[in-house]
């Protein structure tokens, strides 16, 4: 097999004429063996300090580098190929003309672990589930240091790397020419929605109809239906980045953009998520929508969960198309929090699709869109159906970590299984209320003090015994160092009657989501400008009919099974 190796060549300087970038163009193709190709030529934007990302395709590794970036392209010969990176994947993609094949996933099923779960609180220990090798270290989730700035500072070598989708090549490439497209420095993409992982079956709608010129893989893998993709941007500077792409792509902005970039930061950080987007923009004759947050912003979600806007788009299978160290940590955080709210949310023994529904609806509990005619009401379910696979290689390495939960399904056992569309494994998890109540200290910082205070409230805990408390939990100490360890208090929360507690999550998950998605919505229509809005709620009324119809569908089919059973 031959891999596309992209080896990052980089020099931090003061300032660099249209001469020196010549010179320095010359003199890296002289290192490299003349392997410099024309389109991986440096280029300069003088202004403030930039970021410069790289990507590194079958290593999925982005560099911060300095005032200076550039790629090289090296022959397969060359002693530079040589050299290891921290984050090289376990899984590389494979270019065929079929789509993309994986290989050396170290998500492939191991020997079975003895890892039983106790019989505390009445319940029944289920047999030993199949468990494999995890990469992941123990307790890694304990006082993450979120200021790293290299991948070499994360956890282990191979950390996080069951965020990074294998999607076909051909796609792939064509979504990142789309990036290339942009001056303004992008330190981490990705690519997310139906139009980039199907959330129906096949259609005959043509893609001519959305996208005025498509690549032909764009065309291929969206088999025809012609859908929209949405991007987001997570960026360093806020103002400088508009300042920038508002030079290069004025017409991506609505009126808005004519009062400069400063008050568009202002606009993207002072008002709802914190992300502003441009919809329905051609580029690369693809129609995209694209979201632009900064990192802090992005990572504080991620790791908080004070919005969830953000944490519940990457909660569901993603395509990062630029990856930075940070932002990886913080998601890592933020999977396995959705892992530990999804089961406070379910019973002792539950199916794979009960589990990644549960997690793929928790940004959608109080989203307004869902209680109005602005959203298919079947999106949750036809996320997870068509996505299976995916949800399996995000989350089963962290479910491997996690003491008290387990898949409990002879299939598991399979070497196919991981890839298996029509496997639906059933797991099983262990209700005992000191497990549990360690699962609740572990929730997000935000998110976990609206559901103590709820708890507060319910249990009547006095104002000056429950400050305490607070402060004996407070993550943001940096002088202290120590487990998060559930007490009295967070088992009292977890032993709370399921229904009750249940109740409780979901009551704090709606109070997280609600305002920050209403305020989000409202923005846009500012942001994306009349027009478009107007364009943009016809669309998702659209997809709610659609997902009316087949609703009903599927209540005529079933009723009809039951007739003839009959």
């Amino acid at each position: 097999m031959v891999d596309d190796v992209y080896f990052n060549v980089y020099g931090v300087l003061s300032a660099l004429s249209a001469s020196s970038v010549d010179s320095v163009n010359q003199r890296v193709s002289s290192w490299t063996g003349g392997a410099w190709e024309e389109k991986y030529k440096f280029t300069m934007t003088i202004g403030p300090p930039i970021i410069c990302s790289s990507i590194i395709p079958s290593l999925k590794q982005s560099l911060l580098l300095g005032r200076v970036g550039w790629l090289s392209k090296l022959p397969p010969e060359h002693p530079l190929r040589r050299r290891s990176f921290a984050s090289v994947t376990s899984g590389h993609d494979v270019r065929t003309k079929g789509g993309s094949h994986k290989t050396g996933s170290n998500l492939s099923p191991k020997a079975e672990n003895n890892n039983t779960f106790s019989q505390s609180n009445g319940t029944t220990s289920p047999p030993s589930s199949s468990k494999r090798q995890s990469s992941i270290p123990p307790d890694w989730d304990e006082n993450p240091n979120l200021s790293i700035s290299a991948f070499s500072q994360l956890p282990s070598s191979t950390f996080g790397h069951n965020q990074h989708m294998i999607i076909n090549s051909d796609f792939k490439e064509a979504l990142r020419q789309i990036l290339w497209q942009f001056r303004a420095p992008i330190r981490y993409a990705f690519a997310y929605g139906s139009g980039v992982f199907p959330q129906t079956a096949s259609g005959s709608k043509s893609a001519s109809t959305v996208h005025p010129h498509p690549s032909p893989a764009i065309s291929s893998m969206q088999g025809g239906q012609g859908k929209m993709i949405d991007f987001v941007f997570g960026v360093s500077y806020t103002q400088h980045w508009h300042s920038l792409n508002l030079q290069q792509h004025r017409e991506h902005y609505s009126s808005i953009g004519s009062l400069g970039s400063s008050f568009v930061s202002r606009v993207q950080d002072r008002y709802g998520a914190g992300v502003y987007f441009n919809p329905y923009v051609t580029v690369n004759g693809t129609l995209i929508k694209y979201g632009v947050v900064n990192l802090d912003t992005l990572c504080r979600d991620l790791s908080e969960w004070d919005t969830l806007y953000l944490a519940g788009r990457l909660q569901k299978p993603v395509k990062i198309l630029r990856d930075d160290a940070r932002v990886r940590l913080a998601n890592q955080l933020n999977l396995i929090s959705a892992v530990r709210t999804a089961l406070l949310l379910l019973p002792s023994e539950f199916t794979e699709q009960d589990l990644y529904g549960t997690i793929a609806g928790l940004s959608y509990l109080g989203d307004p869109r869902m209680s109005l005619p602005a959203e298919n009401p079947n999106k949750v379910a036809n996320i997870v159906k068509y996505q299976l696979p995916n949800f399996r290689r995000l989350y089963a390495p962290l479910i491997e970590n996690l003491p008290n939960v387990a898949f409990h399904d002879p299939r598991c056992t399979s070497s196919s299984w991981m890839d298996d569309p029509d496997t639906n494994a059933t797991m099983a998890q262990d209700m005992d209320p000191k497990k549990r109540g360690n699962m609740v200290r572990r929730l997000p910082r935000s998110f976990r003090a609206k559901l103590y205070f709820r708890y507060q409230s319910k249990f009547q805990i006095p104002q000056r015994d429950f400050d305490k408390m607070l402060e004996e939990s407070n993550d943001k100490d940096p002088t202290r160092v120590k487990r998060q360890q559930g007490g009295v208090f967070e088992q009292r929360v977890a032993g709370d009657r399921p229904e009750d507690l249940r109740k409780e999550v979901r009551r704090s998950i709606k109070s997280t989501v609600q305002w920050p998605s209403a305020t989000q919505s409202l923005k846009a229509i500012a942001t994306a400008g009349l027009a478009r809005s107007v364009r943009y709620v016809r669309e998702k009324m659209a997809k709610h009919r659609q997902g009316q119809q087949q609703k009903k569908t599927r209540t005529r089919q079933t009723d009809s099974g039951s007739k003839k059973n009959e």
